[in-house]
């Protein structure tokens, strides 16, 4: 048992690599369709490339989405409303009627007797409420057909045939024209307007109903191919009626063929296909990404990514397909390279397509765009702490999109009026949202812990709290920072390291001097070192305290690992040379131990580099009357006695980056002690 969980601790980083290839290939899996794969690929336009097709099987011809559109839509308009009918308004509203005639007319007043006023009331309210009386505004014509519903009974009438109660006044005026009614004009038309009450209301829900309905019948097929019949022949071009056959033979393959039974080995295939993906993955990693392989973080960061990818475009396709391009995939690659590098960001973004088209339709067209579209990105996209840089980029990566659509449209259809102008709105719409890669990558840092150029930005601030501090307290530690982080910056631009993350390393490698900053030669004002009163080996252990000292203020201010190892790192595991050999001299023997910085060796290019600089602008210092020659010798003996201790045996930093950054360092020393080349004479 004891074996078991030594062999888990020492294995446990394998063990969750082996896990996470797990979980993420069954997220994946379960994400994509579980349909089976037609097993042609074809494309509008383009000549077919396989044998003879013939008709496996029956199937019918699908409809085309326009055409079932176009059907939908006539549909819509030729729809026939429903109107409600309420009978007892009507009676209620004749009652009220007589009743109020019956208390208000006075026939005093007027030549014509009462029973006539009377009979042309009632007779004016039997004519409305026929068909019912309605106060509502629509925008049916005249002769628009409608249903009256009058209790369970419903008739077919025109719109026109319902009364609007706004021509009450009209009618009460026609009715009363003869000479015998003039007299009750007035009163009639008083009475009837305070009496009259509309009866018919539009039936929404049923006219829905109905429509839906009617859009439910619609036959989504235009005809039948039977079993054995050819479908295409080798060499055709794929347009027209053979395009929809084929479409038709694969809705039909895919949705019909694969039955439950074999639903299993649909997943084993995807299972085999997935698992290759994250096989290539891990190989990538492990091979050329060393250090972020061994990092399960920053693994977890990679994988947590591609799933996020595939799972938003599974949703989008699910909810509609046409919005498939609204999904800025290219943030992905942006957000790799910013905390990791380009090649890494599009060998992961071309992977992370690889798994969308099992799921988009158009796999081709859709693969070729976002493809095209990543290395663009990865090309364009840099020093993202500019912000203009990422508006021009997204504007790039939208024109690339916008072109390789168009060109696709015109060899499917051959006819740019047919074009729809729609889906260059979701181009442009994709890049808005690629702009949300500035505040996801400030996400990401706080949830990952892992740190970008933006941040580096930020940290490269002098005006910053802890910079601030260190110059208050230490002067000639910040200046000697600053030295440092200029000479380095320099020396890893030209072998192509991350310039910035040198820098901010720099800025901050010393940060523990602060503690006691008079102890060191730089900060002290006379030419008294204060070091020399203590015995050797305490004036060592507080040399080497800075470094201990430094982690534990980047860890009090919140620095990023990855700056706090420029901290760890800068000096090794060298000696505290000066005060061994003085060691030496007074005891005769001395412990290397106690006087050998705790390490680790510089892991990185970038710690390599501060390694060098550090150490050659420190010692700069002590030449007297530098000449070219003086410091071309300098820094050699420095950087090779480095190598010879074995400092840089972990970084992955070649011999010739050596040479190159000990050039830069020359040149650089030579501009700041302002020497000219040495002419014999």
């Amino acid at each position: 048992m004891k074996n078991f969980f030594v062999l888990i601790t020492k294995n446990q980083s394998l063990i969750y690599k082996v896990f996470l290839y797990l979980i993420a290939t069954v997220l994946v899996i379960y994400l994509l369709p579980k349909g089976g794969l037609f097993k042609y690929d074809f494309q509008k336009g383009k000549p077919w490339q396989y044998e003879n097709l013939y008709a496996p099987f029956d199937f019918t011809i699908k409809k085309d989405e326009a055409v079932l559109e176009s059907e939908i839509e006539y549909l819509r308009s030729n729809t026939i409303p429903y109107f409600d009918y309420n009978e007892e308004v009507a009676n209620t509203t004749t009652q009220g009627f007589v009743g109020l005639f019956e208390q208000n007319f006075k026939d005093s007043l007027y030549n014509t007797s009462k029973g006539v006023a009377r009979e042309i009331g009632l007779t004016i309210l039997s004519s409305i409420y026929a068909n019912g009386v309605i106060d509502e505004e629509h925008s049916f014509g005249a002769n628009q057909v409608v249903y009256l519903k009058k209790g369970s009974e419903v008739s077919e009438i025109p719109y026109s045939q319902i009364f609007q109660q706004d021509e009450l006044a009209n009618l009460v005026s026609k009715r009363t024209s003869t000479s015998n009614a003039d007299d009750v004009r007035g009163f009639l038309q008083q009475l009837l307007t305070s009496t009259v009450v509309p009866n018919v209301t539009y039936n929404a829900r049923l006219t829905e109903s109905s429509l839906e309905a009617e859009i439910n019948d619609i036959n989504p097929n235009s005809g039948i191919i039977e079993k054995g019949a050819r479908i295409i022949a080798k060499g055709e071009v794929v347009e027209g009626e053979k395009f929809r056959v084929l479409n038709s033979l694969q809705s039909k393959y895919q949705s019909d063929v694969w039955s439950k039974s074999n639903y299993y080995w649909v997943v084993l295939g995807y299972s085999m296909l997935v698992s290759l993906v994250f096989i290539m993955l891990f190989l990538f990693l492990k091979k050329y990404r060393n250090e972020i392989y061994s990092n399960n973080t920053k693994v977890s960061f990679i994988f947590f990514n591609i799933i996020f990818m595939v799972f938003i475009t599974t949703m989008m396709v699910k909810y509609d397909a046409n919005y498939v391009y609204v999904i800025p995939l290219c943030i992905l690659p942006i957000i790799l390279k910013s905390f990791f590098d380009a090649r890494l960001g599009l060998f992961v973004h071309v992977l992370t397509l690889m798994l969308l088209g099992f799921i988009v339709p158009n796999s081709f067209e859709f693969l070729f765009l976002q493809i095209i579209a990543g290395i663009v990105t990865i090309l364009t996209v840099s020093e993202l702490y500019k912000r203009a840089n990422l508006f021009i980029s997204v504007g790039q990566i939208t024109l690339v999109y916008i072109i390789g659509y168009f060109a696709f449209f015109i060899i499917q259809e051959g006819d740019i009026q047919l074009i729809e102008w729609e889906n260059f709105a979701y181009f442009v719409l994709c890049g808005l949202i690629t702009l949300f890669a500035f505040p996801l990558i400030y996400i990401y840092e706080k949830i990952f812990g892992l740190v970008s150029e933006v941040s580096l930005l930020e940290l490269s601030n002098t005006n910053s709290a802890l910079l601030k501090e260190l110059s208050n307290k230490a002067p000639g530690t910040f200046h000697h920072s600053l030295n440092v982080a200029n000479l380095g910056e320099a020396a890893a631009n030209e072998i192509g390291a991350n310039s910035m993350l040198v820098r901010v390393g720099a800025l901050y490698h010393d940060i523990g001097k602060m503690m006691n900053a008079t102890y060191f030669t730089e900060n002290q004002l006379n030419s008294i070192n204060t070091l020399e009163e203590f015995a050797p080996k305490e004036s060592a252990k507080i040399i080497i305290e800075h470094v201990i000292k430094g982690v534990e203020i980047g860890r009090k201010y919140k620095l990023p690992d990855r700056v706090v190892d420029f901290i760890r790192t800068h000096h090794g595991t060298s000696l505290v040379y000066y005060f061994y050999k003085k060691e030496q001299e007074l005891n005769g023997e001395a412990k290397e131990e106690d006087f050998r910085y705790p390490g680790p060796k510089p892991f990185s290019k970038e710690t390599a580099i501060l390694m060098m600089a550090d150490s050659v602008e420190a010692a700069s210092k002590s030449l007297k009357e530098p000449t070219a020659s003086k410091i071309d010798d300098f820094v050699e003996n420095i950087i090779n006695k480095q190598m010879e201790q074995g400092q840089f045996i972990n970084a992955n930093i070649t011999f010739k980056e050596i040479e190159i950054i000990k050039k830069v360092l020359k040149k650089k020393l030579h501009n700041i002690y302002h020497l000219r080349v040495e002419y014999p004479e």
